[in-house]
């Protein structure tokens, strides 16, 4: 069999090949588990309702220091709470990383 210009040479299909091969990976890829979608679907419901009682707890903690009955403690614990709150996603790919996972 000759090659002629108008035919790919060998090496041409398998590099088409190997670069089609190298993407089929990619796509199972894209489908989530339903044990991680249900999982985004409570970050996201749990984010939505703790922003509103966030602001209302400062606003609560604000007014408790102008009145002078405010135990620090509590807004030390309250600051570090919102803080772990709305930085679990951050936190939680850190504590992956750390064991590699």
């Amino acid at each position: 069999m000759t090659l002629t210009a108008r035919s790919p040479s060998l090496r041409a299909r398998s590099l088409w090949l190997a670069a089609a091969l190298t993407l089929v990976p990619a796509l199972g890829h894209t489908q989530e588990s339903p044990f991680l979608t249900g999982a985004t679907a409570l970050q996201t419901n749990i984010l939505a309702w703790m922003t509103p009682i966030a602001i209302i707890l400062i606003m609560v903690l604000g007014g408790m220091a102008m009145a002078n009955r405010l135990s620090w403690a509590w807004c030390l614990c309250a600051v570090l709470g919102i803080a772990i709150v709305f930085g679990a996603p951050q936190i939680v790919t850190w504590v992956r990383s750390l064991f590699g996972v």
